[in-house]
């Protein structure tokens, strides 16, 4: 329960950081399931109309393509009354806040990695290596996944792409000049709770993990968890 609550804390307080107000939190429940009657997207936030077993609710979860008439489940949901969305110049009575889950979560995790292919090649990032003992290059890391699989790493990149709070994670794509597109050696997944920007180049310490498998189709060899972020 207290895990619940935490990640409930922290999806209000990623509202809070785009520009949202919340109310006070209530208690967290579980699972909700409806299907989309409406769908608005802002900048980071997807809201949606849902009719549940219960009738019709509001609930907001991570940017994700969601079409209207999907069936979809929202886990890790609470309720917040008096919400005001500043990006939608609303107030909602009431709203779900909580995480796109089960099958629905695919819709999140291709909105995470959709668009990579067209950001700047990464000829054109060239982002100085992390100094310290675990320093790599991003290069470095994908094609030593074996040999650094568990270890600590830190690595220096370009945020190429930024997805908040799908299946209760913040999803980042970093660069930093090495590797290539041609191997997919030049991109790394990173999996954390901290915020960023596309744009932004930061310090990453985290674990390397590999053969990870998220469901929906989504699999990686290599990849960084448990991150932090520093500029």
């Amino acid at each position: 329960m207290k895990t619940l609550l935490s990640i409930c804390m922290f999806v209000a307080a990623t509202f809070v950081w785009a520009g949202e107000a919340p109310a006070p939190l209530p208690p967290a429940s579980k699972v909700v399931k409806g299907e989309v009657l409406e769908a608005k997207d802002v900048e980071s936030y997807t809201y949606l109309r849902l009719k549940t077993e219960n009738g019709e609710t509001w609930a907001a979860v991570g940017k994700a393509p969601v079409k209207k008439g999907a069936q979809i489940t929202i886990e890790n949901v609470m309720v917040m009354n008096n919400f005001e969305s500043r990006s939608l110049k609303k107030t909602f009575p009431t709203i779900l806040f909580g995480t796109l889950g089960g099958a629905s979560a695919g819709m999140g995790m291709a909105a995470a990695h959709s668009g990579i292919a067209r950001t700047a090649d990464s000829g054109d990032i060239h982002v100085p290596k992390a100094s310290g003992a675990n320093a790599r290059t991003v290069a470095e890391i994908i094609t030593k996944g074996a040999e650094l699989k568990d270890k600590p790493v830190l690595v220096r990149g370009k945020v190429v792409k930024f997805s908040p709070e799908i299946m209760g994670k913040n999803w980042v794509h970093l660069r930093d000049g090495s590797g290539s597109t041609a191997d997919n050696t030049n991109d790394l997944l990173v999996t954390t709770t901290n915020q960023a920007k596309t744009g932004d180049v930061v310090t990453v310490k985290g674990v390397v993990r590999t053969n990870k498998d998220f469901g929906s189709g989504y699999s990686y060899k290599v990849l960084i968890e448990e991150a932090t972020l520093q500029p």
